[in-house]
């Protein structure tokens, strides 16, 4: 399979995987939820932490993944049996995004799973595995919540603009190249939200609860699905430079277009 072999019936039944890999990773997470108080995690660096749950939740998705595409490869969080693959199908998985949300019973983490032919996103699943709300979007299909087709917002003007961003957690330089950003975009907007799970603030400007959503560093598997969605919504999403957005390691700007000119001037 390459992309230019796949169309919408080929993107359906790829969306089809991501959703149900979704779901059973969604189910492992709740269940883990109900004993929280025992799980087992370890820090991946000071701020970036992984639990049993996590690991759990890969299986479960890598299990589904290989039950309907067992020549795919799987690009995941918590280990990849290939992290460097381009070609062919993909799946690239976060199986916990928002972790520390979990582990402080904060409800507002997700699991998300977009599947790639040759690079290129072609399907996507993100879903709140605390409440169940389900994003998902086909290349030239569009994007949907809870089935229903979601569009970004229609904000223009910066007063009335919500924006969502995400801390540095790794880099000292990143810290320091952040927070001059904040003051122009606080003075200006109606506020700015810090939730802690990438793939669902990017869900979150799909879907016009968001206007815009900035981040310095995020890796594939925390944008891959967002991606795709926000651009079927009708928004736009690049690098903090301006650049078209990788699925790779990348600063990124996601927001519906007037904001994302405007966040441009701002973050520039």
């Amino acid at each position: 399979m390459n992309a230019s072999e796949t169309g919408q019936g080929n993107h359906r039944a790829l969306l089809a995987t991501c959703v149900a890999a979704a779901a059973r990773s969604a189910d492992v997470i709740r269940e883990g939820a109900t004993r929280r108080s025992s799980l087992t995690w370890e820090s991946k660096s000071t701020f970036d932490f992984v639990s049993d749950v996590d690991r759990a939740s890969e299986v479960a998705l890598a299990a589904v993944i290989a039950a309907h595409h067992p020549d795919a490869t799987l690009l995941a969080e918590e280990g990849s049996p290939d992290a460097t693959a381009t070609t062919g199908l993909v799946f690239v998985a976060d199986p916990l995004d928002g972790t520390t949300n979990f582990l402080h019973g904060v409800p507002w983490y997700a699991v998300s799973i977009a599947a790639l032919v040759d690079g290129v996103v072609v399907a996507g699943a993100i879903i709140n595995a605390a409440t169940g709300e389900l994003f998902t979007a086909t290349r030239g299909g569009g994007a949907r919540r809870a089935g229903e087709a979601m569009h970004v917002s229609t904000t223009t003007e910066p007063h009335r603009a919500l924006i969502a961003t995400g801390f540095p957690f790794s880099r000292e330089e990143e810290i320091e190249r952040y927070v001059p950003m904040l003051p122009a975009v606080m003075r200006a907007t109606s506020g700015i939200r810090r939730n802690g799970a990438a793939a669902l603030d990017l869900a979150d400007v799909a879907c016009g609860r968001y206007d815009a959503f900035f981040e310095l560093r995020l890796m594939p598997w925390d944008l891959a699905a967002g991606l795709l969605m926000v651009q079927e919504a009708g928004g736009i999403v690049t690098t903090m430079e301006g650049l078209p957005c990788p699925v790779a390691e990348t600063s990124i700007l996601a927001a519906n277009p007037a904001m994302h000119a405007w966040m441009m001037q701002v973050l520039g």
